[in-house]
C-alpha cells in the first residue's frame, strides 16, 4: 500500500500533494423515551487528495483505490484553475510513523447488545424518576484507520477512536417542564460510561427538582462557573476566536486579536493542545502530518498564540500548531480547536464562595451561542450564592456579556481541573469533530445574569 501511494504522488506539476486514506467502523444508539429509536452499526472505506498549485487547491473524495495517480492529477488539474498566487505552507519535517489506538475496553470490541443493555439501564432509570415525562440518550462510537502520505515524504498510519454521550431526562408538573442532562465522552475507551447509574438517577431527579426551583432576578453578579461551563466558555467564546483561518479573514478581529495584547490577569491561561494523552481531542500528528503541540493562547493573561494549520502559519508569519483537522474523508482539513481548557490556579472553591456576599453559582450548559465578541450561554444548572455560601436552587439560567471584558473581569481560579470530554464542535459543515474542553471553577465579577 505504501509504494502504491507513493506512485500516485510522482510525476504530477504541483507545488504540494497528499493523499489520506480512512477505514473505520461506527455504531449510533438513540433512545426517545422508551422507543429505542436507532441502533446500528456502520463501516466506511474511502480517501482523499488535495493538491496545492499557485496557492490555489484542488480536492478529490473518492471510495476506490483504482486510478489513484488519474484522481491525484484530477485534484492537479482543479488546484491549476483556480490557482492564481504563490503556494505558502509552513515548513515541517517529514514523517515515517505508525501509531496504534490503545484502550482498556476498545468499545469497537464490544458487541452492540452489551451496549444497548447498558443504556437501557439508563434509561429505565431516568423513566422510572417520577415527574419524568421521557427521556433522550444518544450513543456514538467510532473507531477509524487513517493513513496519510505527502509529496515531502510524510507516511503516517494512525489509529482514532472516540465516544460520545449524551442522556436527557424531561420532567414535567403544575404546568412547568424542565430539563436535566449528562454528557460524557472517552477516547475509545467503553468502561468510561460503564457504571454511571448513580448519576444518572441524580440527574432524573435534578429535572424534576427543577419545577419548582425559583428563578433569578435579572441583573450583574459576582458568578462562578463550573469546570463544565467554563470550558465551554473557554472553546466557545474564545477558542474559535483563535482559529487563524477565522482571524486572517476577518479585519476587524486581526485588529482585536493581536499578539502580546494583555487579555486577563496574570493568573488566566488558556491552552489548546492535542498533545495531551487520552482525550478525545487528543492525537499524534494533526491531518496535515504535523506534530500535536500544546499551545498557549494566553499566557499570564497575554496573547500570545493562536491555531494553525500550515497555510495559515505561512500567511501569518508563525509557527504550524499541529490544529489542521478534517471529520473524515469526505472533508478537507480545515483550522480546529483539539482539547482546550484553562490551566488551573489555587483557590480552592470555599475561598472563592467565601468573598461573595450576592451571587451565582452556575454548572453545565445547555447551549449558547457567538457572535464574535459576544456571547450568549445557558447553564443548565443554577443556585443562589448569600454570604459566603450556597442557597437555594434556581432554573436554568443565561449569562452574557462580551468576552474580552469577561475575561479581564476573571478574578479567582481554581485548584480542580476537569475536562469534559462530552459533545462535539462544528464549523464549515464538519460536525461533530471529537474535542474535550476544561477549567477549574473560575469566578467573574459583574457578570450579567438574565432571568425575571
Amino acid at each position: 500500500m505504501r509504494q502504491q501511494l507513493i506512485e500516485a504522488l510522482k510525476g504530477h506539476n504541483a507545488d504540494y500533494v497528499e493523499v489520506r486514506l480512512e477505514q473505520g467502523q461506527s455504531t449510533c444508539i438513540i433512545y426517545r423515551g422508551k422507543r429505542l429509536d436507532e441502533m446500528e452499526r456502520s463501516f466506511s472505506k474511502g480517501g482523499n487528495i488535495r493538491a496545492l498549485v499557485n496557492g490555489g487547491w484542488g480536492f478529490v473524495s473518492f471510495n476506490e483505490l483504482n486510478g489513484l495517480w488519474d484522481k491525484v492529477e484530477l485534484a492537479v488539474k482543479q488546484a491549476r484553475l483556480v490557482g492564481g498566487e504563490v503556494s505558502k505552507l509552513a515548513s515541517v519535517e517529514p514523517v515515517v510513523d505508525t501509531v496504534n489506538v490503545e484502550a482498556e475496553k476498545d468499545a469497537a470490541t464490544v458487541s452492540l447488545t452489551v451496549k444497548k443493555q447498558l443504556l437501557g439501564e439508563y434509561n429505565d432509570i431516568i423513566l422510572s424518576t417520577p415527574k419524568v415525562q421521557t427521556s433522550n440518550i444518544n450513543y456514538r462510537d467510532s473507531n477509524r484507520r487513517v493513513i496519510f502520505v505527502n509529496s515531502e515524504g510524510t507516511y503516517i498510519e494512525q489509529g482514532k477512536a472516540g465516544i460520545s454521550l449524551r442522556l436527557l431526562a424531561v420532567a414535567r408538573g403544575n404546568g412547568e417542564v424542565q430539563q436535566a442532562s449528562l454528557s460524557l465522552g472517552s477516547s475509545g475507551n467503553f468502561a468510561d460510561i460503564e457504571g454511571l447509574h448513580d448519576q444518572v438517577g441524580e440527574m432524573a431527579r435534578r429535572a424534576v427538582d427543577l419545577l419548582s426551583a425559583a428563578q433569578v432576578k435579572a441583573g450583574e453578579y459576582t458568578v462562578i462557573l463550573d469546570p463544565v461551563l467554563a470550558g465551554v466558555f473557554a472553546h466557545e467564546a474564545f477558542g474559535h476566536l483563535s482559529e487563524s483561518d477565522f482571524v486572517y479573514e476577518n479585519r476587524q478581529l486581526l485588529e482585536v486579536m493581536v499578539l502580546g495584547k494583555r487579555f486577563g490577569g496574570k493568573h488566566l491561561n488558556i491552552v489548546d493542545g492535542a498533545a495531551v494523552p487520552g482525550l478525545r481531542g487528543s492525537y499524534k500528528y494533526d491531518d496535515e502530518g504535523v506534530p500535536a503541540t500544546k499551545t498557549y493562547l494566553i499566557r499570564e493573561g497575554i496573547l500570545e498564540g493562536r491555531l494553525h494549520s500550515r497555510e495559515t502559519a505561512a500567511k501569518m508569519g508563525e509557527k504550524p500548531t499541529g490544529n489542521a483537522r478534517a471529520l473524515n474523508y469526505l472533508f478537507p482539513p480545515i483550522v480546529r480547536m483539539t482539547n482546550t481548557y484553562i490551566e488551573p490556579g489555587s483557590v480552592s472553591f470555599e475561598e472563592m464562595l467565601s468573598g461573595i456576599r450576592e451571587g451565582v453559582y452556575v454548572k453545565d450548559w445547555y447551549g449558547g451561542m457567538t457572535c464574535l465578541e459576544m456571547f450568549t450561554f445557558s447553564a443548565g444548572e443554577a443556585y443562589m450564592i448569600r454570604k459566603g455560601r450556597l442557597a437555594e436552587l434556581l432554573r436554568p439560567t443565561v449569562l452574557s456579556g462580551n468576552v474580552f471584558v469577561t475575561l479581564d473581569n476573571i478574578d479567582a481560579i481554581g485548584d480542580d481541573l476537569h475536562m469534559n470530554q462530552g459533545g462535539g464542535c462544528g464549523k464549515g459543515e464538519q460536525v461533530p469533530l471529537p474535542v474535550s474542553n476544561g477549567s477549574p471553577h473560575i469566578r467573574i465579577r459583574r457578570c450579567l445574569v438574565g432571568g425575571r
